[in-house]
C-alpha cells in the first residue's frame, strides 16, 4: 500500500514537473529578444545619442509590426550613460544581467568603449551607431565589437580630398585634445592632406571646456598670410564658440570638419551671420529623395513623433537596430559569435549608405561613403557622397 502511494506521488510529481517545464518553454517562446542600450541622454554626448535612441525605438516598433525577429518581438531597454564612461560601463553590466542579447553603445570611443568591453566579456555583440575612432573595433575591444561609422581615416581623408579638389593648398589645423575622436580626426586629416600635396601651416591645440579661444586667435591673426582654409576638429559646445570667435574677428576663410558639426545646436549657435563657408563630413543626408529607405523612415518618424528628425543621428539609431535584427535573422540565433560572423559576412544597405565590415583580424574596419554637407547662412545643404580615392592607414 505504501509503495503504491509513493509510486503515485512520484508520478504526480513528474506530471507537475512536466507541465511546469512546458509552461516555461512556452513562456520563453513567447518572450522578447532584449537589446540593451547605454546611450547618453544627458551631458555632452546627448546631442548625438538622444536622437539615435529615438531612431532605434522607432526601428524596434516597425520591426515588431512586421513580425519581429526569429518569431519574437524585440524589446529595447536604454539606461542613460550620462556622458560618463564609468556610468556607461555600469549600465552595460546591468543590461547584460537583465538578459540583453546585444549592446548599443554611445557614439564615441571614450564614452562607448566601456560598454563594448562589457559586451565582449559577456560574449555579446556590441555596436556603436557612430563612433569613428579606429580604436572602436575588434583589435582594441574584441572580436564581437563593431561601429557602424566610417573610421576617422575615411572622414579625415574625405575632407582632405575635398579641399584639394577645391584647389586649396594651405591649411591651418585646430585639434581639440578632448577625446580620442577629435585627436584621431585631426591627425588623419593632416596626414592625408600632406599626402595629397597640401601644406599645413600650423597645428593648433585646444582643450574642450576652456571656453576661451583668444590665445589661438592671436596666433592666427599674427600669420603673415592667411591659409586657404581652416580644419577644426572639435566638439560642441566649444566648437560653436571657436567658429564664432574666428568669424567675429573677421576671419572669413572656409572651415572644414567632421561629423560633430552635424548638430542643430551648432547651426543655431552660428546662425545666418556666422554659419557660412563651413563644410563637414558626416554619415547621411536626411531627405525623402536620398533613398526609398529614407522616405520610409521619415514617414514612420513623423507618424510617431509628429515631425521630422531633429538631427541626422536618428538615422544612425534606426540603422543600428536593423543591423542587429538582420544579424540575428541571418545567424538564426542571438548567439554573439554567430551574429558577429553574419555582420562580417554581409553587406548592409542602410539609411547611412552601404556598409561592409572587414573581418575581426582587420579590426572590423568599415567601408562606407561619406556625406558632404555645407552650411550656408546657418542652413545645411547636401553636396553629395564622397568615397576617398585613398586614405591613411589606421
Amino acid at each position: 500500500m505504501f509503495k503504491k502511494v509513493r509510486l503515485w506521488t512520484a508520478l504526480i510529481s513528474l506530471l507537475i514537473l512536466s507541465l511546469l517545464l512546458s509552461a516555461c518553454g512556452g513562456a520563453q517562446q513567447e518572450g522578447t529578444i532584449k537589446i540593451g542600450a547605454a546611450l547618453c541622454l544627458t551631458g555632452i554626448q546627448a546631442p548625438l545619442d538622444e536622437p539615435a535612441l529615438k531612431g532605434a525605438q522607432l526601428a524596434v516598433e516597425e520591426i515588431n509590426k512586421k513580425g519581429g525577429v526569429l518569431g519574437k518581438k524585440l524589446e529595447l531597454i536604454n539606461l542613460d550613460g550620462k556622458s560618463d564612461p564609468v556610468t556607461v560601463g555600469n549600465a552595460a553590466v546591468q543590461l547584460i544581467e537583465q538578459g540583453a542579447k546585444a549592446i548599443i553603445t554611445p557614439s564615441d570611443f571614450d564614452f562607448g568603449g566601456p560598454a563594448s568591453r562589457e559586451a565582449q566579456k559577456a560574449g555579446l555583440v556590441g555596436i556603436s551607431p557612430a563612433a569613428s575612432s579606429p580604436f572602436f573595433g575588434s583589435k582594441a575591444l574584441g572580436d564581437k565589437q563593431f561601429t557602424m561609422s566610417m573610421w576617422n581615416t575615411t572622414m579625415g581623408a574625405a575632407a582632405a580630398q575635398y579641399a584639394r579638389e577645391q584647389g586649396w593648398d594651405t591649411a591651418y589645423v585646430v585639434t581639440d585634445d578632448f577625446i580620442q575622436y577629435t585627436k584621431d580626426l585631426g591627425q588623419y586629416f593632416v596626414e592625408h592632406f600632406k599626402t595629397l600635396g597640401g601644406t599645413v601651416v600650423f597645428e593648433e591645440k585646444y582643450t574642450q571646456g576652456a571656453a576661451d579661444f583668444s590665445a589661438q586667435l592671436a596666433r592666427i591673426k599674427a600669420l603673415p598670410e592667411m591659409p586657404d582654409f581652416f580644419y577644426i576638429s572639435s566638439y560642441m559646445p566649444d566648437l560653436g564658440l571657436i567658429i564664432r570667435t574666428m568669424r567675429e574677428a573677421g576671419i572669413t576663410q572656409p572651415i572644414l570638419g567632421g561629423d560633430s558639426y552635424d548638430d542643430p545646436g551648432l547651426f543655431q549657435a552660428l546662425g545666418p551671420e556666422y554659419g557660412n563657408d563651413i563644410v563637414f563630413v558626416t554619415h547621411t543626408w536626411v531627405s525623402p529623395d536620398t533613398s526609398p529607405q529614407m522616405a520610409e523612415f521619415l514617414k514612420a518618424y513623423e507618424a510617431k513623433y509628429g515631425g521630422p528628425p531633429e538631427a541626422m543621428w536618428a538615422a544612425t539609431g534606426w540603422d543600428v537596430v536593423h543591423i542587429l535584427a538582420g544579424a540575428m535573422e541571418k545567424a538564426g540565433s542571438t548567439d554573439g559569435a554567430a551574429m558577429a560572423k553574419a555582420m562580417e559576412d554581409n553587406t548592409w544597405d542602410l539609411l547611412t549608405g552601404q556598409l561592409d565590415w572587414e573581418a575581426s583580424d582587420k579590426g572590423h574596419e568599415t567601408h562606407k561613403q561619406a556625406a558632404m554637407v555645407r552650411l550656408n547662412a546657418g542652413v545645411p545643404e547636401f553636396l553629395g557622397w564622397l568615397m576617398p580615392e585613398s586614405q591613411p592607414a589606421p
